[in-house]
């Protein structure tokens, strides 16, 4: 097999996460009065009003990036279909941080949580910028290396299914396709990165956006 372009590796992306990224949280990223500049309403020049930014329930998720000798890969989620939010959406392993624990803290523990990804096979890399959602959760996303050599358990109360995206394939602009469709009165546009039958899109897409804005534009 071929090896991957070397800007594919976990090598060269955990140099670049050390060189544009932060393992501090950025600044106001918990602060209910400044509304962070990613979210779902950056593609509708809309400008979140004070009520949605105050209101949002902060929340951090876990952007894993395996490293694979073929080719570094992004590990996501299918949600279940009996959730009452999101459901079979695809999303990074997170969710809502508790009050006795750090951003951090929450991602590592919803990633045990939700798939048995165990925290001694993962490398934080730094933050992505908080991202503002519509449906009103300002997401925290750590991104990390996780080593080979993981068994995973997937809690099916959470999750129905988990899989590997190619980095190379996210990181390609040419698979962030931008459609729009009628919503409460407006038209709403947002990213799709549709992957063989993975259907990547919303916030994930949007997340997955800012880290290739952040690290491969």
């Amino acid at each position: 097999m071929n090896a991957p372009p070397a800007f594919f590796s976990a090598e060269d992306f955990r140099a670049r996460a050390h060189a544009r990224l932060s393992l501090d949280l950025p600044k106001d990223a918990l602060n209910p009065l400044i509304a962070p500049r990613r979210g779902d309403f950056a593609l509708n020049t809309l400008t979140p009003d004070e009520h949605a930014v105050g209101a949002a329930r902060p929340a951090a998720v876990l952007a894993p990036i395996v490293a694979r000798p073929e080719g570094a890969t992004v590990l996501l989620t299918q949600r279940a279909t009996a959730l009452r939010q999101h459901s079979g959406q695809v999303a990074f392993p997170g969710g809502k941080i508790d009050d006795d624990e750090t951003p951090l803290e929450a991602a590592l523990r919803e990633a045990m949580e939700e798939i048995g990804l165990e925290e001694r096979y993962i490398q934080p890399t730094g933050w992505l910028d908080p991202y503002l959602t519509g449906t009103g959760y300002r997401i925290l996303t750590m991104t990390a290396i996780v080593e080979p050599g993981f068994t995973l358990k997937v809690n099916r109360e959470e999750v129905d299914d988990v899989f590997e995206t190619p980095l190379s394939f996210l990181m390609d602009a040419a698979n962030h396709q931008r459609q729009s469709r009628e919503w409460q009165g407006r038209t709403r546009h947002f990213y799709v990165m549709p992957y063989k039958n993975r259907y990547i899109w919303g916030a994930t897409a949007g997340i997955i956006r800012n880290l290739y804005e952040r690290l491969y534009a």
